[in-house]
C-alpha cells in the first residue's frame, strides 16, 4: 500500500525558510519520479517541482526557481522541498506525488503559512 507523509510545515515570516519532507512507503521509492504540488486557498493545485529517480535532474516550476530546491534520499525513502524567500503568496498547502502502477497518489500535505 503506498503511502505518501508530509512534515515540516508552519507558520513562517516573509523572506524565511521552510524545509519541508515527504516519507514514502508501499513501492521501489528509488525507482520512481517524485513531484511536489501545492495548492492555496481558493485556487487549484499547483505543480511546483520534480525529482527524477536517481535525483540526477529536477525541475522547478518558473515563479519558484532560485528559491525552492527538491532532493531526495534514496536510502531513506524520503523527498525533501528546501523553501527560502518565502513570499506569503507561497501560503499553501504542499502535497508530495507519485505515479506508481498507473496510480497516482498523494500525501495528506502539509500547511505552509507564510505571514508576518
Amino acid at each position: 500500500q503506498v503511502q505518501l507523509v508530509e512534515s515540516g510545515g508552519g507558520l513562517v515570516q516573509p523572506g524565511g525558510s521552510l524545509r519541508l519532507s515527504c516519507a514514502a512507503s508501499g513501492f521501489t521509492f528509488s525507482n520512481y519520479h517524485m513531484k511536489w504540488y501545492r495548492q492555496a486557498p481558493g485556487k487549484e493545485r499547483e505543480w511546483v517541482a520534480t525529482i527524477t529517480s536517481t535525483g540526477s535532474s529536477t525541475n522547478i516550476a518558473n515563479s519558484m526557481k532560485g528559491r525552492f530546491t527538491i532532493s531526495r534520499d534514496n536510502t531513506k525513502n524520503t523527498v525533501s522541498l528546501q523553501m527560502s524567500s518565502l513570499k506569503p503568496e507561497d501560503t499553501a498547502v504542499y502535497y508530495c506525488n507519485v505515479t506508481w502502477r498507473a496510480k497516482t497518489y498523494w500525501g495528506q500535505g502539509t500547511q505552509v503559512t507564510v505571514s508576518s
